[in-house]
């Protein structure tokens, strides 16, 4: 989340007209994050966050706020949009196509305790299995062929050990299959700051706009790259326990889920790495924004590739006993 288009309260005034929500009290912008406008809009009903969508064609963006609305509407909490009075979840501001969602309580977690991961774990099984039957489609946008294109950039940057081992990686990932995996809307992005705590509740899962239909096996590992790791991308084993001990015991993996495990964690390291450098050696302008380190997924990367097959291990002790 970050301010590229910038609204000031003129335009916001006339733009809250739309919707049945009060009269503006302030807004600010908010500088985390680096793909969307943000701003957390205080009015006199209630507390709402603005998004506007730089990157995000209007065509695409129904399946982001429809997947919000129908996982609020099935107790996952979700911040749910708020309908303009002709009931529709996508306007526009400033140019840009714009939505105006709940505000949810709480505040991120830079450091999770167990039971912070055991939740995350919980609910993002229960995630998983009320987004399998969501009707609607959308194909991943950071996938291994976006990958590839943005390593081809990279080598008019990158060092040469960062392109070895980038396109080692990509060499691997392209003999991985996701066939017959169990799918559906994932949320690709349960990072700690995409998830809301107060006083040890979880009380809102945020910012699905990198939401598609992908496999559930990758979204956890997604989850658990960030979660469960240190500064140096080694494993943090009391918290990936906890993470995997509840997300397994709301949906067991398959067979299949099992075999593709360790190959599914790289991808997901891979995604962020790439992603990362992206953005710091081609940074978009903005008024403000947060530009991430891309160490850190280097390292998870490189933890994931030494580890090898051993983490299908992680998988079998938290597995219930009569699905192994």
């Amino acid at each position: 989340m970050s301010v590229f288009t910038k609204v000031d309260t003129q335009q916001l005034d006339t733009f809250l007209t739309q919707f049945d929500c009060g009269e503006l009290v302030e807004h600010r912008g908010i500088a985390a994050g680096i793909e969307n406008t943000n701003y957390f809009v205080t009015t006199s009903q209630g507390r709402f966050v603005l998004t506007l969508f730089e990157n995000h064609s209007p065509d695409e963006l129904p399946f982001f706020l429809d997947l919000m609305a129908y996982l609020a509407e099935h107790d996952i909490p979700t911040a749910h949009p708020v309908p303009t009075r002709e009931g529709a979840y996508l306007t526009e501001l400033n140019g840009k196509p714009a939505a105006l969602v709940q505000r949810l309580t709480g505040a991120s977690l830079d450091h999770p305790d167990t039971a912070a991961c055991a939740e995350i774990g919980r609910t993002l099984a229960r995630f998983h299995r009320v987004s399998a039957h969501f009707p609607e489609y959308r194909a991943p946008d950071r996938d291994l062929a976006w990958a590839e294109g943005v390593v081809q950039q990279l080598h008019s940057k990158a060092s040469d050990d960062e392109l070895a081992l980038l396109d080692d990686e990509i060499v691997f990932q392209q003999g991985q299959s996701r066939a017959g995996l169990p799918s559906g809307a994932i949320h690709a992005d349960l990072f700690r700051d995409n998830a809301l705590f107060d006083s040890g509740e979880l009380t809102g899962i945020i910012d699905l706009y990198y939401a598609c239909t992908d496999v559930f096996a990758y979204d956890l590992a997604v989850t658990l790259n960030d979660w469960c790791v240190d500064e140096r991308g080694q494993s943090r084993a009391a918290e990936r326990d906890a993470l995997l001990a509840g997300y397994l015991a709301e949906r067991p993996f398959t067979a299949a889920e099992r075999a593709a495990w360790p190959g599914l964690l790289r991808a997901a390291a891979l995604r962020f790495w790439v992603s990362r450098m992206q953005d710091q050696y081609f940074p978009r302008d903005a008024e403000m924004t947060y530009i991430k380190d891309p160490t850190p997924f280097r390292r998870i990367l490189e933890a994931h590739r030494a580890a090898g097959s051993d983490t299908r291990e992680w998988i079998a002790s938290y597995q219930p006993a009569e699905t192994r």
